[in-house]
């Protein structure tokens, strides 16, 4: 049986910043979706759909992850209760998920890069990429497969419509 999605509940979930640089710039090995613990006018500035993830990373502190750099910028409608926009935000994880992040970073060249921001269920939640960092020649082979692979799209959509 199918459920049912109503309009408010479509409100809810959607995305609120994309890091699109980010599959450009690292090799992604495997994703994770984390809370954020926000202050009240950092909700309201991204319920308007207002954020920047061009320069945030995430860091481990003391057993704790942190979500540094990320832009939310200050509530319009906030008074001298509102935030900074560049603060640091603890991402909320299981304990054992933070201790596998924290052996794995420590093994390899790794880092930690959040992906989007997005609601769910009313709560915002990160999306975090357990990342490898790309050499410029690997950044030139992925825009020569997706190039060539668009040719070959191209081609196949000539040929069906009969023009090749």
């Amino acid at each position: 049986m199918a459920k049912k999605v109503d309009e408010a509940t479509k409100a809810n979930n959607r995305v609120v910043a994309t890091n699109r640089r980010a599959r450009h710039n690292y090799a992604i090995l495997e994703t994770f979706e984390a809370g954020v613990a926000l202050m009240g006018t950092e909700v309201k500035s991204l319920r308007d759909g207002t954020a920047s993830l061009a320069d945030a990373f995430a860091t481990v502190d003391d057993g704790e992850i942190w979500l540094r750099n990320l832009h939310i910028p200050e509530y319009h409608h906030g008074s001298w209760t509102n935030h900074t926009p560049r603060r640091n935000r603890k991402l909320l994880l299981h304990r054992k998920q933070i201790d596998n992040l924290v052996g794995k970073i420590r093994d390899g060249n790794l880092t930690l890069v959040p992906l989007s921001v997005y609601f769910v269920d009313g709560k915002v939640k990160v999306e975090l990429a357990l990342a490898r960092g790309k050499q410029a020649h690997d950044k030139r082979q992925d825009i020569a497969k997706r190039d060539a692979a668009r040719e070959v799209t191209r081609e196949l959509g000539r040929r069906a419509k009969g023009m090749g």
